[in-house]
């Protein structure tokens, strides 16, 4: 489909520049420099002069990270919110009507990071210019001398070797170099192929990017410039029934296609006809879907709403900052405690969990983390037993690793690196079992797609989760949708419920692009990639629509 130049602009209901700055500095003045900076090509001067600053300072140890974050969201349909009166509405206003919003947002700046008498100072700025990097420098080598007086227990970093490398995630098309014109028209058709859908309401769908430019050097030799790429398609389809004299009932199925890190041709590659096809039907039989009846239910838990659960029970558990209690006050603790670890049973002998930083399409998938310890795999859960943790360079020595398994990132420029989740996957089962000989293996039971609300307590044990849509499964078929289905368990109980994992050919990289910790809060975006599994004897009820 073509698109004219006035139809591109009445699409465009609104379009945002922002440049993210940490202080009150004039826009015009960050984004002169940040202009400016951008045609520097030789990043290491800048850098060094921070690291020869700490040095000189006394600082044991120093690295600078120069950032360069860009997002570009395109959105076709109604923006949400507003209740069940906005929706009509929207619905009222007429199918021509489609609001589509165009959102960029750029950030640029550089932050440091010392190590003085064993402490941590940090600060950063948007201004890269020498004289603010020698002032911020400065200024973080005093933030750690002021610690260092109240500080009990000296910073340990496990040693790791200097690179110089330059790393980009493998994209065969850049998505910022696609125009805002050819992303509408798609997102255009495909909302006129949701809505020929009969029944269908409403479709909203969305295209977004990332870029980070990270440039990292540090004390200890290495020199580390890195492109990372995201790309997040969103596609959901909302049916409505209205019955004479009946309250109108309304139904949405979300597609949960996997966001990705990888290039505009994850977009051009995937089959848009036939997702939004299948996703409106099961929208508008949604409506007509039956309560489920609280029990015990044998569950067939499909990717897109297994990966949440790995990401709460397991990728959560394994962090080892919350197993020490450091982010016990926002983020919650770890029930997978340090004498657990090598005995302590997780989940049945076919739960196998990998980290990873290096998985392909990965959210999480990156050349070298921002501690500069390059990008990994290894086992969290072999054979059902806990066997390792999440660690940095920092917290290697805890569990008497002398190497960090790279898990340190800072979600900007004027963020301090923390620990944070990588890639968390479960293996796929070792035989060649397909989700259509898993359904035909179950007697009774219950299909779960998609993500849905959820709770779990802060040591990651107990939870619930819904999901987006369901099926009842009697003597190995799928006979009809069921509603208001919420499973609750416990999480070792949950994981070694499981009997069947469907093999490689089937797994899916799902993933999450906010997961927030931190004091202030950060984000990170992680994927954790999974093929339809089963579980046993696992409790549900009916949410009541809540």
């Amino acid at each position: 489909m073509e698109i004219s130049r006035r139809q591109f602009l009445r699409y465009c209901g609104v379009t945002t520049v922002t440049l993210t700055t940490v202080r009150e500095w004039p826009l015009s003045a960050v984004a002169e420099v940040s202009a400016r900076t951008l045609l520097v090509t030789d990043w290491k001067e800048l850098a060094d002069i921070a690291l020869e600053t700490a040095r000189r300072m006394g600082a044991s140890y120093a690295d600078i990270r120069i950032v360069r974050s860009r997002r570009e969201t395109i959105a076709v349909g109604p923006g949400g919110g507003g209740g069940l009166g906005a929706f009509f509405a929207e619905e009222e206003a007429g199918r021509d009507q489609r609001p589509t919003r165009v959102a960029r947002s750029e950030s640029l700046g550089f932050g440091v990071r010392v190590l003085y008498n064993g402490t941590w100072g940090f600060s950063a700025s948007p201004m890269i210019t020498s004289d603010e990097i020698r002032r911020i420098t400065a200024e973080a080598v005093a933030i750690a001398r002021a610690n260092a007086a109240i500080n009990t227990a000296r910073v340990r970093l496990a040693p790791v070797k200097a690179y110089r490398e330059i790393w980009q995630t493998p994209i065969v098309k850049n998505p910022f170099d696609v125009s805002v014109e050819e992303k509408i028209a798609l997102l255009v058709r495909v909302d006129e192929l949701g809505r020929k859908v009969k029944g269908v309401a409403r479709v909203a769908t969305s295209l977004a990017f990332v870029h980070e430019h990270k440039r990292f050097a540090s004390t200890e030799g290495s020199y580390i410039e890195q492109h990372i790429y995201h790309t997040l398609p969103q596609l959901t389809v909302t049916a409505m029934r209205r019955d004479v004299g009946a309250r109108p009932e309304v139904a949405t199925r979300n597609a949960f296609i996997p966001p990705q890190s990888i290039g505009y041709e994850y977009v051009e590659q995937l089959k848009w006809e036939e997702i939004t096809e299948q996703i409106a039907q099961e929208a508008v039989e949604m409506l007509s879907a039956k309560e489920v009846q609280p029990g015990r239910y044998t569950l067939l838990i499909a990717p897109s709403n297994l990966y949440l659960t790995i990401h709460e029970t397991i990728g959560h558990s394994t962090e080892l900052d919350r197993v020490l209690g450091y982010e016990a006050n926002f983020a919650g603790t770890s029930f997978l405690t340090l004498d657990k670890l090598g005995k302590y049973r997780v989940g049945s002998k076919i739960v196998n969990f990998v980290a990873d930083r290096t998985m392909p399409g990965g959210l999480a998938t990156v050349g070298y983390d921002d501690d500069g310890v390059p990008a990994q795999r290894w086992h969290v859960i072999r054979e059902g037993i806990l066997v390792g943790y999440q660690t940095t360079r920092e917290l290697a020595h805890v569990v008497r690793e002398n190497f960090s398994r790279g898990c340190s990132y800072a979600d900007s420029w004027s963020s301090m690196p923390i620990p944070r989740m990588p890639n968390v996957w479960l293996e796929p089962g070792k035989d060649r079992l397909s989700p259509e000989e898993l359904i035909a293996d179950t007697k009774e039971g219950i299909l779960i797609e998609g993500r849905g609300s959820y709770s779990i307590d802060q040591q990651r044990l107990n939870f619930q989760f819904g999901g987006n849509a369901f099926w009842e499964i009697k003597n190995g078929k799928k006979v009809g949708l069921l509603r208001n289905v919420v499973y609750q368990s416990y999480t070792p109980e949950f994981w070694n419920s499981c009997d069947a994992i469907c093999g490689q050919e089937y797994w899916i990289n799902q993933g999450t692009p906010g997961d927030g910790k931190g004091e202030p809060q950060q984000t990170n975006s992680v994927s954790h990639g999974c093929a339809m599994a089963r579980f046993r004897n696992i409790t549900v009820f009916n949410s009541g629509g809540v």
